[in-house]
């Protein structure tokens, strides 16, 4: 327990803070606040301010927080709908590129007086060496082996056995094995287009060196192999020039680019010499 003199001086020290306090409230500064009051005041004023800018700092921090989220949101949705257009506009490129060969195909077929049936390339050829593509029509669509392909731009090829009721396989002209009768459109001079391993992938093979073949020079068929219809594009000469022996060398740049066949026109002829099946046997005469 204390004792009675520390009792007193802690009296006491209560009496003279309580003294000075009532002396400080009586006490006016020169701006006619009591001294206590603008003690007091600014006391608790730095105090608030403290208070204030740790609220402040606070706030700021978490607006910005959310700002961030609401900006990494936005950015996350914008680059989605920026893969949708990306995907969208992929689509109407592709519709507008098939457009564009379904309209040169149903020129091809208003143009000419054959009979025509549309088929869709559905496969290529596994076999290295062996350059054919299959079509989606075959025997049950009244489809034959050595019936003339081609597509809106030139000749394909021709189709080679064996055939199935809804499939048929179609032997490119750009194969090494592949033969076309062809002649210059502008010359007349003829030779024979076959299929060569290289950029450009035919030649024009069988053309003497005197013929007057230039390149630019549209090469077509001539239909002298019963096959292929006279006068359908083949490719354009790219290059021609006097050989070592008899005949020119003579490359020829395709006018169908067969790394991108999609749909194409088979000629419903059969070729010369060929016997359609219900063809009707001669009649006797009467003597």
């Amino acid at each position: 327990m204390l004792d009675i003199r520390q009792r007193t001086g802690y009296l006491f020290l209560a009496v003279m803070v309580g003294q000075i306090i009532l002396i400080s409230a009586q006490v006016q500064s020169k701006s006619g606040v009591g001294v206590l009051e603008a003690v007091t005041f600014g006391a608790f004023a730095r105090v608030q301010g403290g208070v204030a800018g740790v609220i402040n700092s606070v706030r700021d921090v978490w607006g910005n927080y959310f700002v961030l989220r609401r900006a990494k949101v936005e950015n996350e949705s914008l680059h989605k709908q920026v893969a949708e257009l990306e995907v969208r506009l992929q689509e109407q490129r592709a519709l507008a590129a098939r457009s564009v060969r379904l309209q040169e195909l149903l020129g091809l077929r208003s143009s000419a007086t054959l009979p025509f049936l549309a088929a869709e390339v559905i496969a290529g050829n596994p076999n290295p060496g062996i350059l054919t593509v299959t079509i989606d029509r075959g025997l049950a669509d009244g489809v034959q082996a050595d019936m003339a392909v081609i597509a809106g731009r030139g000749i394909v090829g021709r189709i080679v056995g064996p055939l199935a009721a809804h499939a048929a396989r179609v032997q490119l002209i750009v194969d090494r094995n592949a033969g076309v009768g062809a002649l210059s459109e502008r010359s007349r001079s003829g030779g024979v287009i076959v299929g060569v391993e290289g950029d450009p992938p035919l030649k024009m093979d069988l053309v003497s060196n005197l013929a007057d073949v230039e390149p630019g020079d549209l090469i077509v068929a001539s239909g002298v192999e019963g096959i292929y219809p006279k006068g359908f594009a083949i490719g354009a000469v790219e290059s021609s020039e006097r050989g070592s022996g008899l005949y020119r060398v003579i490359k020829v740049r395709p006018a169908v680019d067969f790394s991108s066949i999609e749909e194409v026109l088979v000629v419903l002829v059969p070729p010369r010499g060929a016997t359609p099946a219900d063809a009707a046997p001669p009649r006797e005469t009467k003597r």
